[in-house]
């Protein structure tokens, strides 16, 4: 009797894709475009160049790539041993089970009984992390919420797969729906030399569609799993999650100790400090920015919760140290520009200050971290490993060939047929350049005239690079994010490849469909 087929470690997957480009780095022409000291492309200068078949250099892409992906590398280690020291308190268990509990006496609602709360916590959860994706680029930052989310999906009836889809695939859905996001409109728009977050009326539009299909999918995948938990198909695998989420299932008090007062107050008086240092933020949404007391009301509120917090029990206050840490990793991205190292400081401190107020020794907590950087690994492991992807087509110098090939085979095609030609380009192109900055100074310079020559608006030629961006950036094997999060959720990328490409199809039909209006009605701003 025939073995059942076995699906590949990613390893394998990955190492796969990158020998298969090697070989497209002996078939494919070299060439490349002259760029300005900026790095955007000029237009007409591209121009053969000697080929760079790679071989041997297949085993030093991967080193290459580690060092590309180390920020992400460091970011998801640092997050894994936060979150280990955070889990060792079991104040997360705690904290499901009273928000379960919380949300069963809201089901004695009629109103709620018909909608379903669980419903309605995953219908708000999405639109939160939509618009967080859409307004100010979520992407990286999602790694620091699988944590979080995961076993809250898990403790909820669902899997570990509803719980990347009501944060990481939410965030990316908004991020294709880019209302203000600054890496991919921001960018696109002013190499297109559009005004900063123009078009926002039908981007609007675009992004409640994306938003409302990416819930209805969930809600009905998560409905099929709580009927049948064991048809999922990562209920073998959540047997982690589940043994995570019942560790703590008791209702015992654990008081606050010296040590939980102590670590109140340290960062109660950094937060005044904060406070006073800067009274106000400048806080940058899209074109608009907002001079907000920002610290002083996170400080004011932070005393005053974190105390009553403190008072109920340690478990209390550990969860609104998570808390105070979401709202300075909002605070941080739109008013400082923080980015993955700012963040993985965040979470660091976070993880100390957990570990410190739940009375633990200096000793222990270092070795919780590193228990929890072992845990994640693996996931860090494969993100440095799938960097390796796109050094072998940049050093086979193919990457540029790729691109002025796929233009010049749709500039004879109609409005219609360029249109989902560049679509389709912006599509693929994502599957190797995964970074939507990368992307925009590389395609937009050229294809903005090429939309210019065949009669298509600039806009709808961003329009249609910020849906190539966005929905096949949860698919990819060369993000480094995608890859990081399935390695935390413990989801292998064949398992969800298979999955999420029915979802991903149906997305890149969808964003098409929006994209026809742009060329046949008269849009504000398109």
């Amino acid at each position: 009797m025939a073995s059942k087929f076995k699906i590949p470690h990613t390893f394998t997957i990955v190492f796969c894709i990158v020998v298969a480009c090697a070989v497209l780095t002996w078939l494919v022409p070299g060439g490349e475009f002259s760029r300005d000291d900026a790095g955007n492309v000029i237009q007409g200068t591209y121009h053969a160049v000697d080929n760079a078949p790679q071989t041997w250099q297949i085993f030093t892409a991967f080193f290459d790539g580690f060092q590309k992906a180390a920020n992400i590398i460091v970011f998801i280690l640092m997050i894994g041993g936060a979150f280990w020291i955070l889990n060792e308190t079991n104040a997360v268990s705690k904290g499901i089970y009273s928000f379960l509990g919380f949300t069963q006496k809201l089901q004695k609602i009629k109103l709620l009984q018909k909608i379903g709360v669980n419903n309605l916590v995953i219908v708000l959860i999405m639109i939160l992390f939509s618009a967080f994706g859409a307004i100010f680029g979520m992407s990286e930052e999602t790694l620091a919420f699988i944590a979080i989310f995961v076993p809250l999906a898990v403790s909820m009836g669902y899997d570990s797969v509803t719980g990347v889809l009501m944060c990481y695939v939410a965030a990316h859905v908004g991020f294709a729906g880019a209302l203000f996001n600054p890496f991919t409109i921001g960018i696109a728009q002013g190499l297109s030399g559009l005004q900063p977050f123009s078009g926002l009326g039908y981007r609007l539009i675009c992004w409640l569609i994306l938003t409302t299909i990416a819930i209805i999918f969930t809600l009905i995948y998560a409905s099929h799993v709580r009927r049948n938990p064991e048809k999922s198909f990562m209920h073998e695998a959540d047997g982690f999650w589940r043994d995570k989420v019942n560790q703590q299932t008791d209702n015992e008090v654990q008081k606050s100790t010296l040590s939980t007062w102590i670590v109140f107050g340290l960062v109660s008086a950094l937060l005044i400090f904060l406070a006073i240092r800067y009274p106000y933020t400048d806080i940058s949404v899209g074109g608009g920015h907002s001079h907000l007391m920002v610290f002083p009301i996170v400080a004011a509120v932070f005393i005053i919760l974190g105390a009553l917090a403190a008072r109920k029990s340690v478990h209390s206050y550990i969860m609104t140290l998570l808390f105070l840490t979401i709202v300075m990793l909002i605070v941080g991205v739109l008013g400082y520009g923080w980015y993955v190292g700012e963040i993985a400081a965040l979470f660091f401190a976070m993880g100390l200050a957990t570990g410190f107020a739940f009375n633990t020794r200096f000793d222990q907590i270092i070795r919780q971290f590193l228990e929890g950087c072992k845990d994640m690994l693996n996931a860090a492991l494969i993100v440095g490993i799938a960097g390796g992807i796109i050094i072998i087509l940049q050093n086979g110098h193919i990457v540029d060939t790729l691109l002025y090939g796929s233009s010049n085979a749709v500039a004879h095609s109609g409005k219609e047929g360029a249109l989902g030609g560049i679509y389709l380009i912006q599509n693929l192109l994502n599957l190797i350049i995964p970074s939507g900055s990368a992307k925009a100074a590389l395609t937009i310079p050229m294809m903005a005239e090429f939309s210019d020559l065949i009669g298509i608006s600039r806009q709808t030629n961003v329009l249609a690079f910020q849906f190539g961006d966005g929905f096949t950036n949860m698919i990819t094997p060369t993000s480094g994010v995608l890859i990081g999060v399935l390695g935390i959720a413990r989801i292998s990328y064949a398992k969800w490849a298979k999955f999420i490409l029915p979802f991903i199809i149906s997305l890149v039909i969808i964003g098409f469909l929006l994209l026809l209006p742009t060329i046949y009605l008269p849009i504000n701003g398109f």
